[in-house]
C-alpha cells in the first residue's frame, strides 16, 4: 500500500513538474512566435510595395512606409495596409485549403481591382501538389490579374484579364484559394472604400 502511494505521488508531482515547464515554454515562446509571424506579415507587404528592409530595421521601416487603414467587417477591426506613395493596398487572406487553412497577403494596385502580388503566410497543403502554392513562379501568375467581376482559376488555358492556371494536380487546392481570393477581396475592398468615403 505504501509503495502504491508513493508511485502515484511520484506520477503526480511528475505530471506537475511536466506541465509547469510546458506553460513556462509557452509563456516564454508565446511572444515571440507572435513578433515573428508580425515580421513575415510586415516583409510581404514591404516586398509587395517593393520598399527596402532587412531583418534588423523591418519594424522601423514598416512604421515609416506603410499607412495602416483599419476597416469594420462583421463588427471587427480588420487592418489594410496602404502604400502612401502609390496608393496600392495589402491585406490578409484567409480561408480554407484541402488540409488546413492558407494564409496569405493580397496587394492591390490603386485601382483597387488589379493584383500586384499574392503571397503566402501559411499552409498546410500536400507537398508537391497543392503545396506548390507557395512557389513564387506560382504566385506571379497573378500579378496584373484582375478582379472583373471575380478572379477564376482554371485548369488550364486562362487568357482573359480575370483567369489564372490552376496549380497542375491540385484542382482542389486551387478551388479553395479561389474562393479565399474572391471572398476576400469581396469582403475587405468594399470595406475599405465606405471607410477612406467617410474621412
Amino acid at each position: 500500500m505504501n509503495r502504491t502511494l508513493k508511485i502515484i505521488g511520484f506520477v503526480v508531482a511528475m505530471g506537475v513538474i511536466t506541465s509547469s515547464l510546458l506553460i513556462g515554454m509557452d509563456v516564454l515562446t508565446s511572444e515571440r512566435i507572435t513578433r515573428n509571424e508580425q515580421a513575415l506579415l510586415q516583409s510581404k507587404v514591404l516586398d509587395a510595395f517593393d520598399i527596402e528592409y532587412n531583418t534588423s530595421n523591418i519594424y522601423d521601416t514598416f512604421v515609416a512606409n506603410v499607412e495602416e487603414v483599419n476597416v469594420e467587417i462583421d463588427g471587427q477591426t480588420k487592418p489594410v495596409y496602404r502604400n502612401p506613395e502609390t496608393g496600392s493596398i495589402s491585406f490578409e487572406i484567409e480561408g480554407g485549403g484541402v488540409w488546413g487553412p492558407i494564409i496569405g497577403v493580397l496587394t492591390l494596385n490603386e485601382d483597387l481591382m488589379t493584383i500586384e502580388k499574392v503571397g503566402i503566410l501559411a499552409q498546410q497543403e500536400t507537398p508537391g501538389l497543392g503545396g506548390r502554392i507557395v512557389e513564387l513562379p506560382y504566385l506571379a501568375k497573378y500579378e496584373g490579374v484582375v478582379f472583373d467581376p471575380s478572379v477564376e482559376i482554371l485548369k488550364e488555358g486562362a487568357n482573359a484579364p480575370n483567369e489564372v492556371d490552376a496549380i497542375t494536380g491540385a484542382t482542389s487546392t486551387s478551388s479553395s484559394f479561389q474562393i479565399i481570393l474572391n471572398t476576400s477581396y469581396e469582403t475587405v475592398v468594399p470595406a475599405y472604400q465606405a471607410t477612406l468615403g467617410g474621412e
